[in-house]
């Protein structure tokens, strides 16, 4: 799921950004350009280190430079079949929508165990097995990966809790 990835970017530089700290200025517009986002295949969560920054070239006609910016970063790439936590967002007749860290999963409800069923009478809108599991809005869950879906810039993922491990997760911790 996380991995320590190499990238590439090209940044272009106005004029008026030359100067003493110009490899400063690159380094924090490559933060803000790519901490967060996705490609399609994976999310950048952040940036380590700017371990190249060329020298810039110059583009014909036009006054700006090309820096090509060779970094390292922490990128979350998911897989089928992978098992993975997350935290319910929002729960309907149709299923569970969660967010494991930047990545929307939804659970359908065919992809939820025969025991565990929607309540409609309950405030906040649950699943529930009438004792003591319960998946709301906040819970946490186990979710193992079914299919992922990627576009041009997000990701989305199919899971499932209908096999043994998996589904509301306590988190009992000892209290200091």
């Amino acid at each position: 799921m996380f991995f320590l990835h190499e990238l590439e970017r090209t940044i272009t530089l106005h004029p008026s950004f030359f100067g003493p700290r110009t490899k400063e200025y690159l380094s924090t517009r490559l933060l803000e350009d790519v901490e967060g986002t996705c490609n399609g295949q994976y999310y950048v969560i952040i940036v380590l280190d700017t371990f190249h920054i060329s020298e810039g070239r110059i583009i014909p006609g036009s006054g700006y430079a090309e820096y090509t910016i060779r970094y390292r970063a922490v990128v979350c790439r998911p897989f089928k079949g992978e098992t993975v936590d997350a935290i319910v967002n929002s729960v309907n007749p149709m299923g569970v929508f969660a967010d494991v860290g930047p990545l929307p999963v939804f659970v359908s409800n065919h992809l939820i165990p025969a025991e565990i069923k929607w309540d409609p009478n309950a405030t906040p809108p649950q699943y529930t097995d009438n004792r003591d599991q319960v998946i709301e809005k906040g819970t946490h869950l186990r979710i193992k990966l079914i299919g992922t879906r990627s576009d041009v810039a997000s990701m989305f993922a199919i899971g499932s809790i209908k096999e043994d491990f998996l589904g509301s997760v306590s988190f009992n911790l000892p209290v200091a």
